[in-house]
């Protein structure tokens, strides 16, 4: 992957608004409770940044075949393995006999254009909405023996089971065991302060990403760099990532995160998480501390961050951490790359379908030369700009054979790309310009037929409830709502 080096945090991106600090994720969200004179300075040092972000060009070259290593590696348990056992592996997790050279070739076009390796041996469930999330995760953390380590965009004391998170891991602290939280300022700034204040006081560690007050900055202020991740890492073996952040909203129903009166959710929210069982976890573990030191926290507790863990599936899985420190972000250039090169198929749910420039070429150039695109989006949204957004690149998506598919009588919050059946991604990354250029981002590429199949049914059942968007119909529409349409894109790169 190409990546530039880290930037200091005064030359962070920034823009010169504070819009983008409300991002679709946290439209409901209300600024920290800091007095009416901080909010005032928030607003004005947001305003007076300079300069304007942008979305990279990302090369052509970048990812394609010719820039491929020409012996592409995939770790294992004693280090990489031997061009035999790369070749078994990939015949082993492919769904067609034939699949072994497109997984071959899609891992030496990754391999030319990201950082961390392959590795193989690990077992990997996808996760539906809150309901089978927090079981998991409260099942994870209660098995902790060394240490917890969490890092959410939305932290709250979710319940799970009659049992509140903030009790269970005061109760793990009363073990002994580590637990170790980065939280964003921004998307948990409605958090109670009371329950930061409990699980302190119990011996948790603590480390709040980027605060949104610039009077508790302690890395510069860059107050549109938001920590959009979700991550769950118990004993450096067993972590959770995905689309679904620690929100009380996902309660209930377990499939909501919009709340009406009462506390109860007023919408069906969809959402996919991923478990991970295996080596790759310590490329997650890598990342949360590589955050927990940048954002200048005491030392984490924990005596084992990186055990030795042997292999415990069939999956092939590479984690990719992005920073808008980086010239090129490497989901960005990645999902570029699996695009550009897909051989038969291209399927996308995406939450918040605000696509770049380069992610619309290649979209329509993969559908023009023969490769199944479907996009399942949402029909509404807690983003009404970035709903009109996605829908002004409607009519040039499906001119070029795109298929788009609109999910009914809910909000799809999901985070998921399967490209060939064999090459899937899950994680926090929206189809958005804000995830290319603000947003700290953490995904799992996995390599293998499995997950492929899992999400595949997972999507076809979506599918089989949406709306098919037909291009003569939606020609049809008012000029009224094109034009709303159109004009909505002036404010892209801020969602």
């Amino acid at each position: 992957m190409i990546e530039g080096a880290r930037k200091p945090a005064s030359m962070r991106r920034t823009l010169a608004s504070p819009a983008p600090l409300l991002s679709a994720e946290s439209r409901a969200g209300r600024l920290i409770g800091a007095s009416r004179l901080r909010q005032i300075i928030l607003i004005t040092v947001c305003a007076g940044l300079a300069g304007c972000a942008s979305v990279p060009d990302i090369d052509q070259s970048a990812g394609s075949p010719s820039a491929a290593a020409s012996k592409p590696q995939i770790v294992g348990a004693h280090g990489p393995l031997s061009a035999r056992q790369s070749k078994a592996l990939l015949e082993r997790i492919g769904t067609e006999p034939g699949d072994a050279g497109v997984l071959k070739r899609h891992l030496a076009i990754e391999q030319a254009v990201a950082e961390s390796p392959l590795v193989a041996g690990n077992r990997t469930h996808i996760l539906r909405d809150g309901a089978e999330t927090f079981p998991a995760i409260f099942s994870a953390i209660r098995s902790a023996k060394d240490h917890i380590n969490l890092e959410y965009y939305i932290f709250e004391d979710i319940e799970s089971g009659g049992q509140k998170l903030g009790d269970l891991l005061v109760a793990k602290r009363g073990e002994g065991v580590a637990v170790n939280v980065i939280y964003d300022s921004y998307g948990s700034n409605n958090t109670p302060s009371a329950f930061f204040d409990r699980l302190k006081q119990a011996g948790v560690k603590l480390v709040d990403f980027n605060p949104i007050d610039p009077l508790n900055a302690k890395n510069g202020y860059a107050p549109n760099d938001r920590d959009h991740r979700k991550i769950l890492i118990v004993d450096g073996a067993t972590a959770i990532i995905g689309g679904v952040n620690l929100s009380t909203a996902y309660q209930g129903s377990g499939i909501g995160k919009s709340q009406g009166q009462n506390g109860e959710s007023s919408e069906t929210w969809h959402d996919i998480d991923l478990q991970i069982q295996g080596p790759v976890v310590a490329q997650l573990q890598t990342l949360f501390l590589e955050h927990w030191t940048d954002q200048k926290g005491l030392p984490p507790g924990g005596a084992d961050f990186f055990p030795k863990v042997p292999p415990q599936g069939t999956e092939v899985v590479r984690v990719i951490g992005s920073t808008p420190d980086e010239q090129n972000p490497r989901y960005y250039v990645t999902l570029l790359s699996a695009i550009r090169n897909a051989e038969k198929s291209v399927w996308a749910m995406a939450a918040y379908f605000v696509p770049t420039h380069q992610e619309m070429e290649e979209l329509m150039e993969a559908a023009r030369r023969g490769v199944d695109v479907r996009l399942l989006v949402p029909d509404h949204s807690d983003s009404p700009t970035s709903l009109s957004v996605q829908h002004a690149s409607y009519s040039d998506l499906l001119e070029a054979g795109v298929k788009i598919y609109e999910t009914q009588n809910e909000v799809l919050h999901s985070k998921m790309v399967l490209v060939d059946g064999v090459w899937s991604v899950i994680g926090s990354s929206n189809f958005d310009h804000r995830s290319v250029i603000f947003n700290d981002e953490v995904d799992a590429v996995v390599l293998g037929s499995d997950t492929g199949n899992e999400l595949a049914a997972m999507f076809e059942a979506e599918q089989g409830n949406a709306r098919a968007i037909d291009l003569a119909t939606w020609d049809e529409r008012p000029i009224g709502e094109k034009l709303h349409e159109t004009f909505s894109r002036i404010w892209e790169n801020l969602l």
